[in-house]
């Protein structure tokens, strides 16, 4: 499974996940445009995706609570290249505590506007790039938060308000953007471990059934479902919580 002819772009990409789809979709060939929070978050992943031989991996900032800081992101990216074939939204801040009082107005603020407004303004702002491509897929890590009747997390409830509100998003924008050709894939996953894929323990973690989720899994399903003859939408995939 190669993405040579892929030109994808991840949200949040300078820690966690993020990095980790990075550096093993960089490995697999795709040309990566990553954005963080911090410019020198995201600077040194692109430099360690370039360690590793990869040259095809540009590093941007992006603050997916200033719709501005969006705008300048996809307009970045658009001097580099005419299409995006893979828009990963990856971004949202995490929030815990289940206790409404925990957090200030701040963190609130910050939480929905990350997870919600942040989603569907990039959305927004890189259709243009991804209606120019003849495999566009807009990818979405949601989260078992999303799911209606969820109640396992320690999350705030300002992450499961943003995490519902991605999810309803990412539902009716798979279908208002079938007839363009564009994929609308979501994830929710539940708390998942997330090891360093540049460390032998992305090989040896155990994925069994008794185990938890891991990010490797993740991974492979977000690889899977885009590697699909385009007349294949999965629209989602919900996982089982241990």
């Amino acid at each position: 499974m190669r993405f040579d002819n892929h030109r994808v772009v991840i949200t949040a990409a300078g820690r966690d996940f993020g990095r980790t789809l990075a550096i093993r979709l960089a490995d697999l060939g795709a040309e990566v445009f990553l954005s963080a929070r911090s410019l020198d978050a995201a600077e040194r992943v692109r430099d360690e995706i370039r360690d590793r031989g990869h040259q095809r991996v540009h590093a941007f900032t992006c603050d997916l609570t200033d719709p501005a800081s969006i705008r300048d992101f996809a307009s970045s990216v658009a001097r580099h290249t005419d299409r995006v074939d893979v828009l990963i939204n990856n971004g949202s801040r995490y929030l815990e505590g289940p206790d409404l009082l925990s957090a200030t107005d701040a963190d609130v603020v910050d939480t929905i506007a990350s997870g919600a407004t942040g989603t569907v303004l990039t959305v927004k702002n890189f259709l243009p790039l991804l209606l120019n491509s003849d495999k566009p897929d807009v990818v979405t890590m949601v989260s078992a938060c999303g799911t209606s009747g969820h109640h396992r997390s320690d999350a705030h409830d300002a992450f499961y308000a943003a995490k519902s509100a991605q999810a309803g998003f990412t539902e009716i924008l798979s279908k208002r953007l079938r007839p363009q050709g564009v994929r609308v894939i979501s994830l929710y996953p539940p708390d998942f471990d997330n090891a360093d894929p540049l460390n032998e323990e992305w090989e040896t973690t155990l994925r069994d059934s008794k185990d938890a989720l891991t990010a490797h899994s993740l991974v492979e399903c977000i690889l899977f479902a885009v590697t699909q003859p385009r007349d294949c939408f999965i629209k989602a995939f919900h996982f089982e919580q241990v």
